[in-house]
């Protein structure tokens, strides 16, 4: 299959630079798969669309300041992107102008804190080291950016959105964006309408901004992501679904780690691992049963995996009529609900 086959246009003013007033007020547009029906509604009224003994499964991955902005000793400017632990204090990295660098310079973020550049890997990435007095992921978060997409303007007063209101575990480089609809009185809503929710943790990392550069779609190659789910969690996702109820993944993010846990083990299993999963047409899911998604890249591997669980065509139809609507795209944009 051709990359070239996810492309479709899509006029610049609908990528969302801002995100809705409020969290659940944004636009959601629900496709029903087998029928093809089309309803467009605001995102609280998802909750019209869930059953009792339904299981929502949320990433409550939080995003680090992993955006550092330093100057060598010679002046000159040098914008560092953390993309990945490796170890305590050793990270992988994307450095730019990596050019203007060479092994061991130091890149001076503040008095107390600077980076030192390792290695040069492939693609672009780096191997970096974080020094200063103190623990540094404390110093990122004292001194870091929230890294919005690119196609976002930097604004502090985004930071807050660009985060879940159920984020706790520290280390993802963008948010899991699905998650950004739901308010505090929505999730008691859905609470109230009987309908579990789980979480797991995959720190989302550089593939989010990688755009996919072959010809074939399946000549792609997937960064690994670190996951966590907990036994609690494990056990509720599993017997959810033997009781013949639907697992709702919220977000392409959730969906690879239940997918890419299940493809492993066959079974959601407590565990801490990581997962390679590259989703795209065709592809039996495992589990699955509707997904919550927000609309993606054209070309992007999120945009694949959504048209692995409908249909490229379809799908691609759906996104024509969300720009005739005026939907709004991507990270700060409005949600699409599959369901059957």
């Amino acid at each position: 299959m051709k990359t070239s086959d996810f492309y479709y246009e899509l006029p610049k003013e609908l990528i969302a630079q801002y995100p809705s007033t409020q969290r659940d007020a944004s636009a959601l547009m629900v496709i029903h798969r087998i029928t093809g029906l089309t309803e467009h509604k605001h995102f609280y009224d998802i909750v019209d669309y869930l059953q009792p003994g339904d299981c929502l499964v949320f990433n409550d991955s939080k995003v680090i300041r992993a955006r550092l902005l330093g100057k060598k000793q010679t002046g000159a400017k040098i914008e560092i992107l953390l993309i990945k632990q490796i170890e305590k204090k050793h990270w992988q990295a994307l450095i730019k102008p990596l050019k203007r660098l060479k092994e061991n310079d130091i890149i001076t973020i503040e008095q107390d804190f600077s980076v030192k550049l390792l290695q040069k890997e492939a693609q672009g990435t780096c191997l970096v080291e974080l020094m200063g007095t103190s623990d540094s992921l404390a110093q990122i978060e004292r001194y870091g950016k929230i890294p919005l997409p690119p196609y976002i303007e930097d604004d502090e007063s985004k930071y807050d959105r660009y985060q879940t209101i159920y984020a706790k575990t520290p280390g993802s480089v963008a948010a899991p964006t699905a998650g950004l609809h739901f308010s505090e009185e929505l999730l008691a809503k859905i609470k109230e309408k009987n309908v579990s929710q789980a979480f797991l943790t995959l720190h989302v990392g550089i593939d989010t901004f990688r755009p996919v550069k072959e010809d074939r779609v399946e000549n792609h190659k997937m960064h690994t992501e670190y996951y966590h789910i907990s036994q609690e969690n494990a056990d509720l996702i599993n017997e959810t679904k033997s009781h013949g109820k639907r697992i709702i993944p919220v977000g392409t993010t959730a969906m690879r780690t239940l997918e890419g846990c299940m493809q492993k083990y066959g079974r959601i299993k407590a565990v801490a691992d990581s997962t390679d999963i590259y989703i795209y047409p065709p592809y039996e899911f495992k589990i699955a049963d509707a997904l919550i998604t927000n609309f993606h890249l054209p070309q992007s591997t999120l945009l694949m995996l959504v048209s692995a669980f409908y249909d490229r065509e379809k799908l691609l139809a759906a996104y024509r009529q969300a720009i005739e609507h005026q939907y709004r795209f991507f990270s700060f944009g409005d949600a699409m609900f599959l369901h059957s």
